[in-house]
């Protein structure tokens, strides 16, 4: 009988270190860094807000053009952080935010030839599955089904036609945010429908990537042109890699070569992360500021790695919960988000990158420390 007991405390042990071990770091989190706190706040400041015309704030008192990817992407992480919390007002009020765009607002419908539009897809189809409504899951599947059918105009291109003929989506840039863009839109598209086209598609895209711009260090620079490993860059990266093998079966033939480049790509961030538990504009680059957009996506890749047991819970659990109550002191009382990066294309120096503004409030920064809250909380990744 005691060595019935004693077996039965032994695996009770294992059971608790080993499985669940990940909850614990992201449970008795401080007040100031509650993720049902943070995240109801800064979704309330997201639709108190108009729709924001990214580019540049000079520009603020001109007629929107289009709804661009930083409003998508903090709009989605709302849906999933109202879902996931039961709160059905906040679900109700970001779903009315959209209803314009069917109507009043439908030129503000991004025209879906470029990755950085085609995203909103992956908005409109979240919208679909939280209310099953036909009208989102038409138009978000046109966002996803168009990502890889060449438009009338270009079929003469040879470098697109090239792309389209070996499979690749023609709006492959292999710049780091595509793989968010991409993938993030594809998956959804897989969810909805359970094509695996959509999901195998994305999958090959992001081997293309990492071929291309994975370095021996385990980061990515900005894009074969820019040698830079710049922190929101690989963030998408790493947000993209995260999404994609949530969603990709495990028989998929490129399954294995994403988790291996996910892997090394945590297990170098691990090396980076500063003091405060942040990482840099330039990760690799000691002297560069910390950031708070890249250092939300790392943190959300980790959590969503630990909580799915691709990650060493007790060596990436302490990690990401450090990076998040750091993420939380540069949130301020209103729900805005201090220290983001402004929106930068491919830079040609490091002064590029040290030079970059250092945004309040910026929705690219808004969007993945919403996703944290919900990766957070979240019953089932």
């Amino acid at each position: 009988m005691k060595v019935k007991s004693l077996f039965a405390i032994v695996v009770l042990c294992f059971v608790f270190f080993n499985c669940g071990a990940g909850e614990n770091y992201f449970s008795k989190l401080p007040k100031e860094a509650d993720p049902v706190i943070i995240g109801k706040l800064l979704t309330n400041r997201f639709l108190e807000q108009e729709h924001s015309q990214y580019g540049s704030p000079l520009r603020v008192n001109e007629p929107r053009k289009q709804i661009t990817y930083p409003d998508v992407c903090t709009w989605l992480g709302g849906l999933w952080f109202a879902k996931e919390t039961g709160n059905k007002e906040l679900s109700r009020r970001l779903e009315a935010r959209f209803e314009p765009l069917f109507s009043v607002e439908s030129y503000l419908q991004p025209n879906p030839n470029h990755v950085d539009n085609n995203v909103f897809g992956a908005l409109v189809l979240e919208l679909y599955k939280q209310t099953g409504e036909e009208k989102y899951k038409t138009l978000g599947l046109m966002y996803a089904d168009t990502q890889w059918k060449l438009p009338v105009d270009s079929v003469n291109n040879p470098v697109l036609k090239a792309l389209e003929d070996e499979g690749y989506s023609w709006q492959t840039r292999i710049w780091l945010d595509d793989m968010f863009m991409i993938t993030a839109v594809q998956g959804q598209a897989y969810r909805i429908t359970k094509d695996l086209n959509y999901v195998n598609r994305a999958a090959k895209e992001m081997v293309l990537y990492l071929d291309s711009i994975h370095e021996p260090n385990g980061l990515f620079y900005h894009s074969p042109t820019a040698p830079f490993c710049w922190g929101r860059g690989n963030g998408w990266l790493a947000v993209g890699m995260a999404e994609l093998l949530r969603v990709l079966p495990e028989n998929n033939p490129d399954r294995p070569k994403i988790m291996e480049g996910y892997l090394k790509m945590m297990e170098s961030l691990k090396k980076y992360q500063t003091e405060s538990g942040m990482w840099r504009q330039l990760i690799d680059d000691s002297e560069m500021w910390e950031e708070t957009s890249g250092t939300a996506m790392f943190t959300y890749s980790m959590i969503v790695g630990v909580r799915k047991k691709w990650l060493d819970a007790n060596e990436f659990g302490p990690r990401a919960r450090k990076a998040w109550i750091a993420l939380s002191s540069y949130i301020e009382k209103n729900g805005d988000i201090k220290g983001v990066c402004e929106g930068t294309g491919i830079g040609k120096s490091r002064e590029y990158y040290f030079k970059r503004k250092q945004l309040t409030g910026d929705l690219h920064g808004q969007a993945p420390v919403l996703w944290c809250c919900y990766a957070l909380i979240a019953e089932n990744l």
